[in-house]
């Protein structure tokens, strides 16, 4: 993700900067009066909606009522604003019935659209009949030193007599006036109470606040051997220690539901404090009472409650209910009512995972093929278990490496994930931790690395780092602060989102490698995918974006060091930056500890020439840029992709867009999947790292831009919304097609020694969109071609081509294996539109024609609602119950459509015989 329409790339978006306005009438207002709020000035389409809170008498936050909904992501209509039809739209609420309750002391409020993703600032407004404005103390809790003054001052807006209670005692009265000061020297933690009542009525205004005496933490050093966040051996289960880097912070408390404490202050939990190491710490021993699942928060100097902000697992309080038990199981309950924000969640009977394989090592770079998935639109279910579960597939089509779109703690459910906020917590959406490793340990029995995508450019307002230093006092809006260890006040380049990370701090570095080297130990990941590295500079501004395109010596060095700290701790560890930026800076990435057998790969767009060529367009088609050496690299370090998770489907625009000649139309579906065949021959051959976006194979063609109801609007607003999966494509003859033509194309690849050449050149013709590839090798393998030539015709018309085939002889088509005789290597060849040949001078003997072997006999989909098919075809299957009940028989002895309808079984695990030629196979089928 690079450009400036990242605002809109990423899922849940607090976008603090929109120019919304809210006014609100009347004001002041009392809680039993009706008021209306009116929002102008809305940069969104889709609607406005109301999320709400408010405060009690005491000053505490109740969180908002049922007209509201309890799902920021999916407001309910009962929570829409009025469109007025003059650019303004309206919402009336009467706050008693509105919040069911009385003594309502402020509300809180913000507007947005229905899915959360845009919405304005947090904004609160006092309860009242007349104005009162507490101007000291400025919040509402305050923390002092012990024995000294403390004064409250307030004015209200009519004669009013004050009344102040300390604990629920009151200890000054000042009648008939405007305005009201008092000091006191309090030496214990108090409650106040202002009781403000307009002289001569009933009119009762209330403001609460509290002051809380700062304690004196122990000073101690860290014990030896700990790490920041949760420290906890298994083999002691009543013990842990908590390492929190906090600098410049007095005192911080531990609260949770341990040990009785049940999310109160008290001393007792009052953390160590090592001013060398700027640390403090504690040591807790779990009595009976602690359950297994430990929640817990930090909360600085009185003022913020926070997450660990090195916690594995949080609990959000308004997204976990809508995580489904069948991905992540009994969730704990949220403590509503006793805290807010995030909460660390340990579950310190976790059981230990039994690793399969434990040697796993990536194929070479030189024949990755990389399947980027966003496991919300892979599959209904959304879940780690669910890609398991198409492993069979994505082994059968080649691939070798999983690309996970990120599945670190991001704010919401419905995410592309580009919006972390715990760097070292798992997302629970996609399924608990052992999920994830049993995921990793599935893919590596098939030779599947798994590589997740990071982002380290950023980090949301929820992240505990940026909370604790920034100007909204402890909010997720505002700005880093000066004094923030992590974060830069303003971003220092020209694509930022959210709080822009300073990698030139040693905190954030720390963070960086922390966080970075725990999913490497922990997950044995394989790699990671680096979002966005241009925002690693610390050089230029949001303004200057040539500044950041340019090339910054301090960013080439930051990302070379967490390169070295990965490697640290996996010496064979895949690193790729997706950096789209100057090939001078880039290369010394490429080239960094090369003679190591290491390099760094980077992302290496190039789905508008693909895309120009399958729709039949010459303007800007040349695809020489799929080529590593074009790029001016030494090594093969560009992982090429025609399709991304951030780019528009090649098919979507074949079909909206494509060129035509006569009755040749590439807006004809089956034209156009024929075409991205041809597009495969010209993509797959040339060497180097390749990646596919899911269902890409099958010629997914649901515009990026599709909302949830099917429609296209036209521009970014629905990018993110979710997205059908592409399994259904399996029951068309014609995408099967172009997924086996893929396979097959993939297959060449990995298993010819010449497509590993560094001896290969890319030919065009952009005039007749004919495009040709020249590989070869003197390291060929016995039988194998060491002369490859591929020709293509990406035009609407039949073209002639000269192939220039290296030497004469007989040729095979390596798609076919058919024999061609070449007695001239100038001779043309003419190609239909769409035609593509892929010849080498040996037949290679990998015809598509080969019969597979019986155990890699796939059911797809698997899961499945309503019927199943086959990878190849068989003679007979019969369906039985997990107990061994046959449930249905069905014969393809004269069918062609290997196909099992199975809607009449209900949701449950079954067990699938498939026989062919006397030999069974049994497979396990799930329906849902």
């Amino acid at each position: 993700m690079k450009t400036k329409l990242l605002l809109f790339l990423l899922g849940c978006l607090p976008l603090g900067l929109l120019a919304q306005t809210v006014s609100i009438s009347p004001d002041p207002f009392a809680e039993n009066e009706q008021i209306t709020l009116t929002a102008s000035n809305i940069p969104w389409t889709g609607g406005v909606y109301l999320w709400a809170w408010h405060f009690d008498s005491t000053g505490k936050q109740i969180n908002n009522p049922d007209a509201t909904g309890t799902n920021f992501n999916n407001s309910p209509e009962t929570a829409r604003f009025t469109d007025n039809g003059d650019g303004t739209y309206s919402y009336t609420l009467t706050p008693t019935e509105f919040y069911d309750t009385t003594g309502i002391t402020r509300i809180a409020y913000l507007v947005k659209n229905q899915n959360g993703s845009q919405q304005g600032t947090d904004i609160f407004k006092n309860v009242g009949a007349f104005n009162v404005n507490l101007t000291a103390p400025a919040n509402t809790t305050t923390s002092i030193e012990g024995g000294t003054s403390f004064s409250i001052t307030a004015t209200a807006g009519v004669t009013a007599d004050f009344r102040l209670l300390a604990n629920g005692t009151a200890i000054n009265t000042q009648n008939a006036t405007t305005s009201y000061s008092f000091t006191i020297t309090p030496n214990i933690n108090t409650d106040y109470r202002l009781e403000v009542t307009q002289t001569g009525t009933s009119n009762l205004v209330i403001r609460s606040f509290r002051t809380l005496v700062k304690p004196t933490p122990t000073a101690a050093a860290v014990p030896a051997g700990l790490k920041d966040g949760f420290n906890f051996d298994p083999s002691k289960p009543n013990e842990a220690t908590l390492v929190f880097y906090a600098p410049g912070k007095e005192f911080i408390h531990v609260k949770g539901n341990f040990n009785g404490n049940d999310w109160s202050l008290d001393n007792t939990y009052l953390m160590n404090y090592d001013a060398a190491a700027n640390r403090h710490w504690i040591k807790l021993n779990f009595d009976s009472t602690t359950p297994q699942d430990l929640l817990y928060q930090y909360v600085v100097e009185y003022a913020i409650s926070v997450a660990d902000p090195y916690a594995t697992l949080i609990l959000d309080e308004f997204n976990d209910q809508f995580i489904e038990a069948s991905v992540f199981p009994d969730i704990p309950a949220y403590p509503v009512g006793k805290t807010s924000n995030p909460v660390s969640y340990i579950e310190r009977d976790e059981p230990v995972y039994d690793w399969q394989i434990t040697d796993f090592k990536p194929t070479k770079r030189e024949d990755l093929v990389i399947y980027e998935v966003l496991l919300r639109d892979f599959d209904d279910a959304h879940s780690f278990q669910s890609l398991i579960d198409r492993l069979d597939y994505l082994e059968d089509l080649g691939i070798n490496a999983i690309e996970l779109m990120p599945v670190q703690e991001f704010d919401g459910n419905n995410s592309w994930g580009y919006n972390p906020a715990f760097h070292m917590a798992l997302d629970k959406y996609y399924g608990t931790r052992n999920a994830l490793k049993s995921l990793v340990d599935a893919a590596h029995a098939k030779g599947i690395a798994v590589i997740i995508d990071v982002v380290y450019n950023h980090a949301t307002g929820q992240n505990p780092y940026f909370r604790m230093y920034n100007t909204s006092n402890g909010g997720t809006g505002g700005q880093a602060s000066a004094d923030s260890p992590f974060f830069n006040q303003t971003a220092t380049h020209s694509f930022s989102v959210f709080n822009d990370f300073n990698h030139n701090k040693e905190a954030t570095r720390s963070y960086v490698k922390r966080t970075a080297q725990y999913w490497i130990e922990e997950f044995k990941i394989d790699g990671y995918r680096w979002d966005l590295t241009k925002g690693f500079t610390q050089n230029c501004s949001a303004s200057d974006e040539s500044c950041t395109n340019a090339y910054q010596q301090d960013r080439v060095d930051v990302l070379k060091a967490y390169a070295d700290m990965q490697w640290e701790k996996d010496e064979d560890f895949i690193i790729i930056f997706e950096h789209l930026g100057g090939t001078t800076e880039e290369k010394q990435w490429a080239d960094y500890r090369l003679s190591e057998g290491k390099g760094i790969m980077l992302w290496n767009k190039q789905t508008d020439p693909y895309n120009q060529s399958t729709m039949g367009y010459s303007e800007n088609s040349g695809v020489s840029g799929s080529s590593y050496k074009n790029k001016g690299f030494s090594n093969p370090a560009a992982v090429t992709y025609m399709e991304s998770h951030d780019e528009e489907r090649l098919m979507y625009k074949n079909l909206a867009f494509g060129n035509s000649s006569g009755s040749y139309t590439v807006r004809d579906v089956n034209t156009a999947l024929k075409r991205m065949e041809a597009a495969g021959a010209v993509f797959f051959t040339v060497p180097g790292p390749k990646m596919i976006w899911q269902f890409g194979e099958l010629g997914y063609d649901i515009s990026i831009f599709t909302c949830e109801d099917g429609s296209v609007p036209g521009n970014d607003s629905c990018k993110l919304s979710p997205k059908p999966d592409g399994w259904d494509y399996l029951d068309n003859a014609q995408r099967v097609t172009l997924h086996d033509n893929w396979q097959r194309m993939i297959l060449l690849k990995k298993r010819l020694a010449i497509f590993e050449t560094s001896t290969f050149s890319i030919e065009e013709q952009a005039s007749n969109l004919t495009k040709k590839v020249y590989l070869s090798t003197t390291a060929a393998g016995e039988g194998e071609p060491n002369f490859i030539t591929i020709l293509a015709n990406l035009n609407v018309t039949a073209q002639s081509v000269v192939p220039n085939f290296q030497e004469t002889g007989i040729w095979y088509n390596l798609m076919t294996n058919a024999e061609y005789e070449v007695t001239n290597t100038t001779s043309p060849i003419t190609l239909q539109p769409g035609e593509y040949r892929i010849y080498g001078n040996k037949t290679a003997n990998l015809s598509i024609a080969e019969p597979k072997e019986t155990n890699k006999l796939m059911i797809y989909p698997n899961p499945t609602h309503g019927s199943f098919s086959l990878s190849q075809g068989v003679d007979r299957v019969r369906v039985f119950s997990i107990q061994g009940v046959l449930l249905k028989e069905v014969s393809f002895e004269n069918s062609a459509e290997q196909r099992v309808d199975v809607s009449n079984l209900q949701s449950g695990l079954y067990l699938v015989e498939m026989e062919r030629d006397g030999a069974k196979m049994t497979s396990k089928l799930i329906v849902n």
